[in-house]
């Protein structure tokens, strides 16, 4: 997963990034809309992170993120297999 398909479903996303960054509220995160860098500068506010932890923070959300889509990626296709193979 990358921020641009993060960007792309931030409605989806927005409730993740409230419930790692509880700081953040409604307005700042509708705000953010997706904006890696709008995010990064609110984590540096909110958080009194300086620039590199906040990227770092980002980074390893979206690592965690893309690690669950490919969890639920395969446990979909075992799901899939299985209706297949019982029919």
């Amino acid at each position: 997963m990358n921020w641009n398909q993060i960007q792309g479903d931030w409605k989806q996303f927005r409730g993740k990034v409230q419930e790692k960054w509880g700081k953040l509220t409604d307005d700042e995160v509708t705000t953010i809309a997706g904006q890696r860098e709008q995010l990064i500068g609110y984590l540096q506010e909110r958080y009194g992170y300086e620039q590199e932890q906040a990227e770092k923070e980002l980074n390893d959300f979206t690592q965690t993120l893309k690690s669950h889509a490919a969890k639920a990626e395969k446990r979909l296709r075992l799901r899939v297999t299985h209706r297949i193979t019982s029919s």
